[in-house]
């Protein structure tokens, strides 16, 4: 007796159809490598950051004693957008003192008047020195940046995170400084603008770090997952 063949079965009865996975394209790995090497080297990328904007201001006046004023007045002009440049409140390199003050300066050939766009233009003769592009404040601010950079590299994964209260009180010292001297109570000194500067920038990474440390660590832990996470 013939054996007749199965009969196939009806569409409606045929199990769905499995999507077939695409590869990713190269654009996708290419970004998701990249995202993956910031996450892993971030630490070495803001330090390097730091670095080169805290010691460019300090070219400038390298560059006017080198006798390429243009140059350097590029660096003014940039860092002029994120620096009041107050020559009284500023580093003078190659002059016989590193912080003149204001009469000095003026007998220099800075303006005298309250008009302080004026008065920030003036960056130094052969005589005095020449100005860093970088006032005193946020040079202490940046250097420390820079430098708790790099010890916060050392001592990452046994640092205690810093409490909010203990991060304000890092502050009360250039608050009190800038601000007495802004509102025309008393005048700044380099050294005081020096200090504050620094602890600000100190107590400033110490408290962000550790948080951006933990995003960079969850980002990771989110892209490095699929890639070792067992075939379906």
């Amino acid at each position: 007796m013939n054996e007749q063949p199965p009969s196939p079965l009806p569409p409606s009865s045929l199990p769905p159809a499995q999507p077939v996975a695409r590869p990713t394209s190269v654009i996708s790995r290419g970004a998701n490598n990249i995202v993956i090497w910031v996450a892993r080297h971030w630490l070495a990328l803001f330090n390097t950051a730091w670095a080169l904007y805290v010691f460019t201001p300090f070219l400038a006046p390298i560059l006017m004693r080198a006798g390429m004023p243009e140059a350097a007045q590029v660096i003014y002009t940039v860092y002029s957008v994120f620096c009041h440049q107050l020559p009284s409140h500023s580093y003078f390199l190659f002059g016989p003192e590193l912080s003149p003050q204001s009469p000095a300066l003026i007998a220099a050939g800075m303006s005298s008047s309250n008009n302080l766009f004026q008065v920030r233009s003036f960056i130094g003769t052969p005589e005095i020195g020449w100005k860093v592009a970088l006032c005193q404040r946020d040079v202490a601010i940046y250097v420390s940046v820079f430098l708790t950079g790099l010890l916060y590299g050392a001592v990452r994964h046994r640092l205690r995170k810093l409490p909010f209260k203990i991060y304000v009180l890092f502050l009360i010292p250039i608050a009190i400084d800038g601000l007495t001297q802004l509102v025309g109570w008393r005048e700044s000194n380099w050294w005081l603008r020096t200090v504050t500067g620094a602890l600000f920038g100190f107590a400033s990474v110490w408290f962000a770090y550790p948080y951006l440390e933990e995003a960079m660590e969850d980002v990771l832990e989110e892209e490095l997952l699929p890639r070792h996470s067992p075939a379906p």
